[in-house]
């Protein structure tokens, strides 16, 4: 591992483990402010790398996190934890989250591995989840709903 990887990742840990940092675009700006630039993918890449995951309370080691988990199944956590809109677009829904809500949301629900979905893309605040017919689409959305109730 490069000598500057290094030390950008063991900055990252210092920040994450002195403050909450709810977003990769403010851990950018925070890493910026100690005069590294990073780009968002080799923060992702970063983020990866060192097990750290996105909680309600900012990012966390993957171990703390599953430590903290509820006794809901995490697609139910991450729907009750980020969902704030669910829209029908023929085969397919659009899941709205607060920001960098998307990601974690398309994550837990790739997990589930349901049939009727054939993949999802996540932005910031929106998942797209691609269903394989309007039926299955309908049979997703119907789940969800239930998982929120």
């Amino acid at each position: 591992m490069a000598v500057q990887k290094r030390f950008r990742q063991g900055q990252i840990l210092k920040l994450l483990s002195s403050q909450p940092v709810g977003s990769q675009d403010a851990l950018r700006r925070h890493l910026g402010q100690l005069g590294m630039r990073v780009t968002q993918a080799t923060l992702s890449r970063d983020l990866r790398e060192l097990r750290l995951v996105k909680t309600a309370e900012g990012y966390r080691s993957l171990d703390a996190a599953v430590k903290e988990v509820s006794p809901l199944p995490a697609l139910a956590r991450a729907l009750k934890e980020f969902l704030l809109d669910v829209r029908p677009a023929h085969n397919m829904l659009v899941l709205k989250t607060p920001p960098s809500g998307a990601q974690p949301l398309a994550a837990a629900l790739d997990s589930e591995r349901w049939k009727e979905v054939a993949g999802t893309l996540a932005g910031d605040d929106t998942v797209l989840v691609i269903c394989s017919s309007r039926v299955a689409c309908n049979a997703v959305r119907k789940r969800i709903e239930e998982m929120l109730r």
